[in-house]
């Protein structure tokens, strides 16, 4: 039943995005490579916020092999603000597998596309749809979303066998003539139209007249997810030091949470100062002044970090893998976002 429902979608969605298709750059020139990092940006990030970035990533790696070639340190620095940066290491490693053993070129096949790091069903559908004209579904949260309001399924959508039910119902209903419009007109239904949150729009939804949801007035109760689990905190002591102009700087490890990139020196827990100062002398530096003390928070998709921040002037060098950058340096290292409010206060201070 539900196949049937969602193949009434076609016709109306398209004549829909014909004339309400947001214009987006990686649309208005097509090629498999804009279309896997807009799409890879696009994780987990809004289009407004990807906009400046894809086009700043264009023009310095405009082509696989430039990004194969690319200097990690200036990548990730490109990359820096729009978080899970495991993507755009993924990225690189990719675009070095199409070097080496396609020449450049992207595979055409599901099959290969998915061998490629980073690249899982919903990316490798958009880029064989809009790239290659395949009739491949692209299925994300957006369209989940949906086909379950439009079929009024109660499918829990973060079960993976249910998300493989949804992703075969939208591949018996996609458009055969024009794959890569299709799945591109479900991305502009569920972010105009079909709202996550707050009263979807279904007055100018294209799917208004057969949708379910409306039809019983449960859009708001769909799709169905199971509760997700508490995010941990986890309690930070962050420490901005500062030798003259320059600030101590360390480099995380090649695994794990934003691995590779360059942070302030912290330790777990919420140090009063005196711990702080204990802390300091572990490290073999001395406090000269203590600045400031500050707060921030950053939250992850399963922890939240509680930042305690002291400012303090030192003498010492402290450990070996601390880098004592000056401010022209630190512009070109990649910190994360998480720390953009430590950040703020160095530049302040300048």
């Amino acid at each position: 039943m539900e196949e049937q429902i969602l193949k009434q979608l076609a016709q109306p969605l398209l004549a829909w995005y014909d004339i309400h298709r947001r214009i987006l750059p990686w649309r208005e020139e097509v090629s498999p490579y804009r279309t896997w990092v807009s799409e890879i940006m696009l994780q987990q990030t809004r289009v407004a916020a990807v906009l400046p970035y894809f086009q700043r990533f264009m023009e310095a790696f405009p082509t696989v092999e430039a990004l194969a070639q690319a200097d990690t340190e200036r990548l990730m620095k490109l990359w820096e603000g729009l978080g899970y940066y495991s993507r755009a290491r993924n990225l690189q490693k990719a675009a070095r597998i199409l070097t080496e053993q396609y020449g450049g070129r992207f595979p055409e096949t599901y099959r290969e596309l998915t061998a490629l790091p980073g690249i899982g069903d919903y990316t490798a559908g958009a880029i064989l749809s809009i790239a290659f004209g395949q009739a491949v579904p692209a299925v994300d949260g957006n369209v989940l979303r949906l086909a379950a309001r439009i079929t009024g399924s109660r499918l829990d959508v973060l079960d993976a066998k249910n998300r493989k039910i949804f992703r075969s119902w939208m591949a018996a209903a996609m458009s055969q003539e024009r794959p890569g419009a299709y799945n591109q007109a479900l991305m502009d239904l569920g972010a105009t139209v079909c709202l996550p949150s707050g009263a979807p729009l279904c007055g100018d939804c294209p799917a208004g007249d057969f949708c379910i949801a409306r039809q019983e007035g449960c859009q708001a109760r769909l799709p169905v997810r199971s509760p997700k689990r508490e995010k941990r905190t986890e309690h930070l002591t962050v420490f901005l030091l500062r030798r003259g102009t320059a600030a101590a700087l360390r480099q995380r490890p090649d695994t794990g949470l934003l691995a590779g990139l360059w942070e302030y020196p912290h330790v777990p827990g919420a140090l009063t100062e005196a711990e702080a100062a204990r802390q300091l002398q572990m490290w073999g530096v001395s406090p000269t002044k203590w600045t400031k003390k500050l707060s921030a928070r950053h939250i992850f998709t399963h922890v939240r970090w509680e930042m305690t921040g002291y400012v303090v002037e030192v003498d010492g060098l402290g450990p070996g893998d601390w880098l004592w950058a000056e401010a022209q340096q630190r512009e070109r290292l990649a910190i994360p976002s998480a720390f953009e409010k430590f950040t703020a206060e160095l530049k302040e201070g300048e």
